[in-house]
């Protein structure tokens, strides 16, 4: 069993059916991409996957325990952190303020009431906010206000400050949108560097096949909400099926 397990999970928005009979079963330490067509139900299913949405009918486990029901911020105890699409920063605070507002999480989902200047006098927190901005390659920008950062530097912030939390699962919703292409290729080189050195599973949700190709071990491909193919990308590059999808015609 994997450390991620979907099971026919099937949703509807009126008479849209959004997913159907989605099944996934997701190695630990494996980067798993799910891609397909606008409308496929990607987006869908990841907000089915971090408890945003209540699927009709199927199960989410995680880790072994139920995903669906659980509060935001027990997603995140369990052990998941997302990457939206538009990164999701304190855009008024530096680079290094950023970090301290993770590390000083609370079990409810709240934070502690310190003032920034109070939790950067902690040094356990000062190590490991600087520890992890070192990780990404941001330590020289760390006085920085972030909405003065790049948009290749806001999303290297941005997971800095899911993966200062040691998750076990990161999922990626199209973590180079927006991007230049340098900024891509560096996104990618990143998340090759922090999945070589946690081995941390991540599934990421992308339209652009160099990221996905670059990146991925295995590839779940959704049309009109169900799963078409799953397989490695040698073999989704040129299978018939995914060409339809895509294409509207059979190879």
């Amino acid at each position: 069993m994997g450390i991620l397990e979907v099971t026919n999970v099937n949703k509807r928005f009126g008479g849209l059916q959004a997913l159907g009979d989605v099944n996934l079963d997701i190695p630990a330490g494996t980067v798993h991409a799910i891609i397909g067509p606008n409308g496929a139900g990607k987006s869908t299913l990841l907000n089915v996957l971090v408890g945003k949405l209540i699927p009709d009918t199927g199960t989410v486990m995680f880790d072994g325990k139920p995903v669906l029901g659980r509060k935001p911020y027990e997603i995140n105890q369990m052990g998941i952190s997302r990457v939206f699409q538009t990164p999701e920063i304190f855009s008024d605070l530096t680079v290094f303020e950023n970090m301290l507002i993770p590390c000083f999480a609370k079990r409810d989902g709240s934070f502690r009431m310190h003032a920034l200047e109070s939790m950067a006098r902690e040094k356990d927190i000062i190590g490991k906010a600087e520890h992890m901005l070192s990780d990404v390659n941001m330590i020289d920008k760390r006085n920085m206000v972030a909405s003065s950062l790049s948009r290749g530097d806001k999303r290297r912030l941005e997971m800095a400050m899911c993966l200062v939390q040691e998750p076990k699962l990161l999922l990626l919703d199209e973590p180079t949108a927006g991007m230049a292409r340098a900024d891509t290729n560096n996104t990618i080189e990143l998340l090759k560097e922090i999945h070589a050195s946690r081995e941390i599973t991540m599934v990421i949700i992308e339209h652009d096949m160099h990221v996905v190709f670059s990146l991925a071990k295995r590839i779940t491909v959704l049309a009109q909400g169900t799963p078409l193919v799953e397989d490695t990308p040698e073999n989704i590059k040129g299978h018939p099926k995914v060409k339809e999808a895509y294409l509207g015609e059979a190879a």
